[in-house]
């Protein structure tokens, strides 16, 4: 009996140590359960950040209060400010692309008002190019930028020499943004062609002159904004507008054509015609 006993003590003990080994890996699995499902979950909301961060359209970060219009050649389509978020699809940094209409004489050619593609390379851009405009304002003198905006420059001194701002009006004051804006008889005229957006990604302060365009990227024809005050800054964000020059002397006379709202508009929000007609009279190019 005694051995009897001695056999069942023995399975017993075996037995128990079979099932405290079972629940012992019972356990362990469940461990690894808990911590591989905490794995994949950081990893899955990581993801799916990632992937909210990818698709957030930054052109809908914008504010009511700052909405307004740029609008360039043969267009009216509004830009909602973008005040966050990175810009919109826009200008990288390549060649520009040149057209093939012949260049004007350096001295000034036969006025011409529309154009059947951009212009060849027409300046050098080894050179400096300063455009003076006469306004029935007084004189606002720019000097443009071809080490960055080459292809944009060439645009704008090719247009001028071709009497294409003559006689001309600033038909446009935005004073949410701090802007006035020209380049034709309105909004909607056009040269005939657009250009590539050039130089990349751009900010705005005073003094900048800059390409105007619609909604779209390389929209840009021959209109152009001059940036008279802190708020053109709200422009950071809502895409390019290529910058290609710098005001050197008028910045005075534009600061007041851009308070010259309607009587009655409220004032430091107006946008559309000043309350008076500024006409550009004429746009003469020097090279140095």
């Amino acid at each position: 009996m005694g051995t009897e006993k001695r056999e069942r003590q023995k399975l017993n003990k075996l037995q128990k140590v079979a099932e405290d080994k079972k629940a012992e890996a019972a356990a362990t699995r469940k461990r690894q359960i808990i911590k591989w499902g905490s794995i994949i979950g950081v990893a899955a909301v990581a993801i799916i950040g990632i992937a909210l961060v990818t698709k957030k359209d930054p052109a809908k970060v914008t504010t009511a209060a700052t909405s307004t219009t740029i609008e360039g050649s043969a267009s009216s389509v509004p830009v909602e400010t973008t005040v966050a978020g990175a810009p919109t699809s826009d200008a990288v940094a390549k060649p520009f692309e040149y057209g093939t209409s012949e260049c004007p004489a350096a001295t000034g050619a036969t006025p011409t008002k529309k154009f059947a593609a951009p212009f060849k390379l027409c300046i050098d851009p080894a050179k400096t190019y300063v455009a003076t405009f006469d306004t029935s304002e007084g004189k606002i003198v720019v000097k443009l930028d071809t080490a960055r905006t080459p292809g944009t420059t060439n645009n704008f001194v090719s247009l001028a020499r071709f009497g294409y701002y003559d006689a001309t009006p600033l038909f446009r004051i935005g004073q949410s943004i701090d802007i006035i804006q020209g380049g034709g008889k309105d909004n909607q005229d056009s040269p005939g062609f657009t250009i590539p957006d050039e130089g990349g990604k751009f900010t705005y302060v005073e003094g900048d002159f800059t390409m105007a365009r619609t909604a779209a990227p390389n929209s840009a024809g021959a209109q152009f904004f001059f940036s008279t005050g802190p708020k053109t800054a709200n422009l950071d964000g809502a895409g390019t507008y290529v910058n290609f020059g710098k005001v050197t002397e008028g910045l005075d006379i534009l600061k007041k054509i851009v308070t010259l709202a309607p009587d009655g508009k409220p004032a430091g929000s107006y946008d559309g015609p000043p309350s008076k007609v500024i006409t550009i009279t004429k746009v003469t190019i020097s090279e140095s």
